[in-house]
């Protein structure tokens, strides 16, 4: 029973030295480097955000960057067709908003309109915003947004040909 109660206060201990986590872009630690995108070794793309691309390059995406906040999902049809992520990069002070097309609806839809950037509450709009239109690509990058000082969520919009409405996403509100 006293080797119980130890456990117990050990363990109650260790939580309370475990520092609190909040949902402000920017603050906290970065992912360790052997976590941050295993991709980055290479230019390939990847449902994670391979910082290294040709796309994230060519829209300026600061290769420090990670994933803030949760990644949000565009349904059609009942089904996944494509993922929302924000990123924030703490060397350049600025957020991103990434999509990614999933394969199961690239096989199927063969051009498609594709928005994605960073929505700033404080502002009410979207900052960053980077379009395409029929275009069968399957990784998109905002521009960067100057947003790290605001509440933020990345947003995307996938619209197949003959679809009234385009659908959308948002991530998770960052403050």
């Amino acid at each position: 029973m006293r080797a119980r109660r130890i456990l117990v206060v050990a363990a109650a201990s260790a939580c309370a030295l475990l520092p609190a986590t909040s949902a402000v872009a920017g603050t906290g630690p970065a992912p360790s480097p052997n976590k941050q995108h295993l991709t980055a070794r290479s230019a390939a793309p990847s449902e994670a955000g391979n910082l290294m691309s040709v796309k994230a390059q060519a829209a300026g995406v600061c290769t420090d960057a990670y994933q803030i906040g949760t990644t949000a999902y565009i349904d059609r049809g009942g089904a996944h067709v494509a993922s929302v992520k924000q990123f924030y990069s703490p060397k350049c002070g600025r957020n991103y908003g990434y999509l990614w097309v999933w394969q199961s609806f690239r096989d199927k839809i063969k051009d498609y309109d594709v928005s994605t950037g960073v929505y700033s509450y404080a502002r009410d709009k979207v900052v960053g915003q980077a379009s395409w239109k029929a275009t069968n690509v399957q990784e998109f990058w905002s521009l960067p947004a100057d947003t790290v000082t605001e509440c933020t969520a990345a947003i995307g919009s996938l619209r197949a040909p003959g679809d009234p409405v385009a659908g959308q996403a948002v991530t998770s509100k960052r403050c």
